[in-house]
């Protein structure tokens, strides 16, 4: 701003620093907002910041350089549909990241007089018009006459850790990363606990060990003394990652197609099945749910959870065909 431009916005009472503050503002661009909503975000996980930079930089990339002010609702529509002609779950979820980053900014950038410099969330034009694709959660399991063939697929795997992976995530019912991340420092053979701490909803997660998850688990201290309980065959100082290459594995043999996600319902289905209370197995699946009131009430300890952790273990087995293990054959 040149010296008499300043003179006379001081004379008209404005600020100068504040008027440079929302010029700043209104110059902001996608990528500069998007970072910004990051770093003000101090619960997102790193995986979820690495979703969300994929979904940015896959979906609306050329968009990173635009001004916010410049992104209008009929870009918005347009883009959306766009996407959603051919993956309409991802076309949903990258206007679910974008309508974050506006609504962040629409809170945080303001003109010189304290208002608003975006005034309405473009993003919201797909709820106004009803254009939002409709998803449905995937509903599917490995089936209880199918356990058998599955489970003498995984026999077959090269890799033993990956093996391993795939029925302690069966015999717990635990979300993919939170196994695969799982350390030994978190495994209590003497208290016959395993502790997850970084889960999806931040609370610690603690499940007793069973026979069988036990012998898996004592099995794997014999052949790695690393942090990780699955290291990675292939990174050595890192826990395994997704096995894609040995799900398609399993699925050719066994001819059940399957996701890692499916043995979560697996399990779930199971227990479903056999009447486990319901805050039992609210416990056993760390789900958390701030309107009930009444479960933040219920204070109970791991051991409520071993009976039903081991009826649930004993149902598989049976669906698989295996006999349940005995105390000294638990222990090796």
């Amino acid at each position: 701003m040149r010296a008499q431009e300043l003179l006379g916005s001081i004379a008209l009472g404005n600020d100068p620093a504040e008027e440079r503050r929302s010029r700043r503002a209104a110059s902001v661009t996608l990528s500069e907002a998007f970072e910004d909503y990051l770093r003000s975000r101090k619960e997102l996980k790193p995986g979820t910041i690495t979703n969300y930079r994929k979904v940015m930089g896959g979906c609306i990339g050329d968009w990173l350089g635009i001004r916010l002010r410049e992104i209008s609702k009929d870009m918005v529509e347009a883009r959306h549909q766009k996407l959603g002609s051919t993956a309409p779950a991802r076309a949903n979820n990258a206007m679910r990241v974008l309508r974050a980053v506006f609504n962040h900014a629409m809170a945080k950038y303001e003109d010189a007089q304290g208002r608003p410099l975006i005034q309405a969330n473009p993003v919201d034009r797909l709820s106004q018009v009803r254009a939002w694709y409709p998803t449905t959660r995937r509903q599917t399991i490995i089936k209880p006459h199918q356990l058998s063939a599955w489970y003498e697929a995984t026999l077959q795997l090269n890799e033993v850790c990956t093996r391993d992976l795939l029925h302690v995530l069966l015999f717990t019912g635990l979300r993919k990363t939170e196994a695969a991340t799982l350390e030994w420092r978190g495994v209590d053979f003497d208290d016959g606990t395993l502790t997850i701490k970084d889960t999806k909803n931040r609370d610690p997660h603690v499940l007793p060990i069973t026979e069988r998850l036990g012998a898996i688990l004592r099995r794997r201290q014999t052949e790695s003394d690393a942090l990780w309980v699955f290291e990675s065959p292939v990174r050595p100082g890192e826990p395994l990652r997704e096995p894609r290459s040995a799900v398609r594995r399993v699925a050719e043999l066994s001819r059940v197609p399957f996701t890692l996600h499916d043995l979560r319902r697996t399990f779930i289905t199971t227990a479903e099945g056999l009447d486990i209370p319901h805050y039992a197995l609210k416990r056993l699946l760390n789900h958390r749910d701030p309107n009930d009131v009444t479960a933040g009430y219920i204070i109970s300890g791991v051991d409520r959870l071993r009976e039903p952790m081991e009826r649930i273990e004993e149902a598989l087995c049976e669906r698989i065909g295996l006999e349940l293990l005995t105390r000294s054959e638990a222990s090796i």
